[in-house]
């Protein structure tokens, strides 16, 4: 019934007294405010104003309209204030979800960075491994998600459909083999994967579990996993104990070691791709935008090249 120019009309009458008043403060003709205070009166269904000469008074409907307007305007310059703010990034919040080996390296970096930059944004954070964050990020729990894809497939994997999100690569990520120190094979530069066909294994998180199974596979064996712990801290523990071997991507390398282990490439050569997934409408969001630009950054200190735009499919 109402717009936000009519309530500021009736607010300006009841200071001023009069529509020419009205009329100077708000920039408006005379005739602009009359004709805008009729329409309001049909919409109203009574009349809101009493014209006596060249003055006006208020209606008891539009001494309430009046009144109630002024807490509606002053909601509404709330409400622009907030949003200008947000889109001059001086505030808004980013909910972002990463699996937890970024959570040690590329996600840091790239929040210290965002800190410095825009000190007013707020950044939520949470760990998930995919597919469980390309969900939260469909389902609209989380802005951002910093997820990865092995060679040969994508994000989604089959277990959520990508259609309608943005992926971006960040960081081609070496999959390395670490053995014991005493290992026969440690002294080799690099590991044929089917010469481990004997070998124990400690697997890490159920896509990585997945990504062994499928190397091993295409080797010419099914590996032994004996343990299995997405802690790779404790992977790294067991592995210098002898009681297996396991793949570590390299990011999860530059943060944590074990002087009895060591690192060698396998052959055939492996990689996954990190990953930061939005929604199209979501990346012109002036906060997460600038996440995600802090997450490229911090993937191109890490080696990573230039964000690359894999899908934005709708």
């Amino acid at each position: 019934m109402f717009d936000a120019a009519g309530l500021r009309v009736m607010r300006a009458i009841a200071e001023e007294g009069s529509f020419t008043a009205a009329a100077t403060s708000l920039g408006y003709t005379q005739p602009a405010v009359s004709q805008m205070v009729r329409r309001l009166e049909q919409r109203a269904g009574t009349a809101l104003v009493e014209r006596i000469g060249r003055t006006v008074r208020l209606t008891e409907a539009g001494r309430l309209l009046a009144r109630r307007a002024v807490e509606i305007l002053d909601r509404i310059d709330e409400a622009e204030a907030e949003v200008v703010a947000i889109a001059g990034l001086q505030a808004g919040r980013v909910r972002l979800m990463a699996f937890p080996s970024s959570s040690a390296t590329l996600v840091p970096r790239a929040l210290a960075a965002l800190r410095r930059s825009h000190p007013a944004v707020t950044v939520q954070f949470s760990e998930a491994e995919p597919p469980e964050s390309l969900a939260a990020v469909r389902a609209g729990a989380v802005d951002l998600a910093v997820a990865f894809a092995y060679e040969g497939t994508d994000a989604g994997r089959g277990e959520d459909d990508l259609a309608g999100l943005v992926v971006m690569d960040v960081l081609d990520d070496p999959v390395m083999l670490v053995l014991p120190q005493d290992h026969e094979l440690a002294g080799q530069d690099e590991v044929d994967l089917a010469d481990l066909s004997a070998d124990r294994w400690i697997a890490g998180c159920p896509r990585c579990r997945g990504h062994l199974l499928t190397l091993a596979d295409g080797a010419g064996f099914s590996p032994d996993v004996t343990f299995e712990t997405e802690d790779y801290v404790a992977v790294l523990g067991l592995v210098a104990a002898g009681l297996g071997v396991a793949l570590v991507p390299q990011l999860i390398l530059t943060t944590v070691s074990h002087p009895d282990v060591v690192i060698r490439p396998v052959s055939p050569p492996s990689r996954r791709t990190v990953q930061v997934v939005t929604t199209p409408d979501l990346q012109r969001v002036p906060a997460v935008a600038a996440t995600l630009d802090a997450l490229c950054q911090s993937a191109r200190e890490l080696g990573g090249s230039p964000c690359a735009h894999v899908d934005a499919s709708v």
